[in-house]
């Protein structure tokens, strides 16, 4: 069963998901560990939010190095002694010439920045939840992993990285009490323009507010028997 105060770590926590995430889980009542590299940034998130001292910390650290993760994870359970929930929210685009024409190096960027921020920091958090028998991890991913086009090459393979990685891990933690799931969102309309200057064009887009709900959705015990879900959040477009 969910603890009362849940322990929710946010890596991302200062992009647009990452601070929507914060607001509803700070709001249901959860214990935040905000991840990231600026702690000037994190701190700022949580004053905007308005986030007692008490009830968050942050977490400094390169997610793409495992020590960088080793000292986000520390950092979370020295404080608060636990990791219930993982919202993997790194963000992170690079578009890009043909495959012939991309550079090995732009290919490695995105590779680091998506599937090796997410190996790193699940692979520690993990047998915690399994341990407790509860936990909750959910990350965000594109709809180019299945349908990459034209020009996403680098970012497509990573994302595709992405949800080889945590497909199998939800299949590995079945059973434990611990769900591993994915949403899949087109754009994060940060400034609202679906709503305030509607168009074809961004029809599909997800608001902050919308991948928030159903991060909080995939951490309630009602989402217990969803694992290995890849939901999408862009069937307006």
């Amino acid at each position: 069963m969910r603890p009362p105060e849940p322990v929710v770590l946010i890596t991302g926590a200062t992009g647009p998901g990452g601070r929507a995430a914060a607001a509803r889980f700070a709001a249901d009542g959860a214990r935040l560990v905000l991840a990231g590299t600026d702690a000037g940034r994190l701190a700022d998130v949580a004053a905007r939010l308005g986030i007692a001292p008490d009830r968050w910390a942050s977490a400094l650290g390169d997610l793409r190095d495992p020590d960088g993760a080793q000292a986000v994870v520390a950092a979370a359970t020295e404080r608060f002694g636990r990791i219930d929930v993982l919202l993997h929210l790194v963000g992170g685009w690079t578009g890009g010439p043909p495959i012939v024409d991309l550079e090995p190096a732009v290919l490695r960027g995105m590779v680091d920045q998506h599937l090796w921020t997410t190996f790193n920091v699940v692979r520690l958090v993990v047998p915690g939840m399994v341990e407790r028998g509860w936990g909750r991890i959910a990350a965000v991913s594109s709809p180019f992993a299945a349908a990459p086009g034209a020009g996403v090459g680098a970012y497509a393979v990573a994302k595709a990285a992405v949800e080889a990685l945590l497909g199998t891990l939800a299949r590995e933690v079945a059973a434990t009490g611990v769900t591993v799931n994915l949403v899949v969102v087109r754009t994060i309309d940060t400034e609202h323009k679906r709503e305030q200057e509607p168009s074809p064009r961004n029809a599909g887009h997800t608001t902050p507010e919308e991948l928030a709900d159903v991060l909080a959705y995939l951490a309630s015990d009602g989402a217990a028997s969803v694992n290995g879900a890849r939901i999408p959040l862009f069937g307006r477009g």
